[in-house]
């Protein structure tokens, strides 16, 4: 069987990573090969976090190469969308994905619709708010990260099913190092989330230097400079040292606001967490309420009491840092690893590609 997929980025991509390239080789052991096609490339994704200003000329030929990719899938069994193919361009784009008559399954795993039916510019919201739509009708089956993106998908496509987003929890593992030493506050993200971390600052600027604690920012780029306090550590993000800086932090944070965009996200930073068995403190929005188990692998919070008690009694506990981590560890290997959820993609995508959606 050969499935040919579109992503939204290169391999730099947490998406990416997430959603399609670590099923790669389960996929292969059930005789699916990919054909992989992002439209952006890794040069893209570095200079988003380094601030960079992409070149139209550049995006405008990428645009060309996936339409050209598109006429050339009539011999595939399966195509795979990630996202859209073509943002910002009307829906009549969209619809090239089911010009070769092949089976198509959509993914996504953040509420891309809400770029468009929640724009700022109602020149965007009027020619753009239903752009998804014609994937999603046309899709055999769609895959959704979670509940709030699939409850609209259900709205357009006859078969969804929620696909979390999950890791490979033989990968990330708790590092078993000890209480000795400050205390780590970490967060993962990129130079777009990082706006949710900044109302958190001014508590851990304040416990750092009240309590001693070390925060640790990874993937943050350039826009997190301006932010910086005695006791935070900015650190770039990069492939093979992701799980390693995971695993030097004792409490993973997730703050989210409680808006459109934000319910749509899939918590992957709290899998992470909880795969390398932190404890972790979140905003009680979309799929973090599902995720992290009340008082159990950690806290939800939701105000700025919430969040200073939560961390006050993280800090003061190291016995329950180790109980929530460890009951955050097994969570995540229930729920949300790679090995678990993987057979769920390989049956989804057989089915779609035998026309059994």
């Amino acid at each position: 069987m050969r499935m040919v997929a579109f992503t939204k980025y290169g391999a730099e991509a947490a998406s990416t990573r997430q959603r399609l390239l670590q099923y790669l080789p389960a996929l292969h052991a059930a005789g699916i090969e990919v054909e992989w096609h992002p439209l952006l490339g890794d040069d893209y994704v570095r200079g988003l976090v380094d601030g960079a200003r992409p070149s139209r000329l550049a995006i405008a030929r990428r645009y060309a190469a996936r339409i050209r990719q598109l006429t050339g899938v009539g011999k595939a069994d399966l195509l795979w969308v990630y996202a859209e193919l073509f943002p910002y361009l009307p829906a009549m784009f969209e619809r090239l994905a089911f010009a070769a008559r092949v089976p198509v399954v959509y993914d996504f795993d953040d509420a891309f619709f809400h770029q468009y039916d929640a724009a700022p510019r109602p020149l965007v919201r009027r020619a753009l708010a239903g752009k998804l739509e014609p994937l999603l009708r046309g899709a055999v089956a769609c895959a959704c990260g979670n509940a709030y993106l699939r409850d609209y998908a259900d709205r357009f496509c006859d078969r969804t099913t929620i696909l979390p987003t999950v890791v490979d929890t033989d990968a990330y593992r708790p590092a078993g190092h000890g209480d000795d030493g400050p205390v780590t506050i970490g967060w993962i993200g990129t130079p777009s989330t990082w706006r949710y971390l900044r109302p958190l600052l001014p508590l851990l600027a304040d416990l750092a230097a009240t309590r001693g604690i070390r925060v640790r920012v990874v993937g943050a780029g350039a826009a997190a400079f301006a932010d910086r306090f005695p006791g935070l550590d900015l650190v770039d993000w990069r492939e093979e040292t992701e799980i390693a800086e995971v695993q030097r932090m004792d409490i993973g944070v997730m703050p989210l606001p409680d808006e459109a965009w934000a319910r749509g996200k899939s918590g992957y930073k709290l899998v992470q967490y909880m795969a390398c068995g932190l404890p972790v403190v979140a905003s009680p929005v979309g799929v973090n309420a599902e995720i992290v188990a009340e008082g159990e692998s950690g806290f939800l919070a939701d105000t700025p009491g919430d969040w200073r008690r939560a961390i006050l009694a993280l800090l003061d506990d190291p016995a329950l840092r180790r109980r929530m981590g460890e009951a955050g560890r097994a969570r995540a290997q229930a729920r949300y690893a790679l090995s678990v959820q993987a057979p769920r993609m390989v049956t989804l995508l057989r089915d779609a590609a035998a026309g059994a959606a």
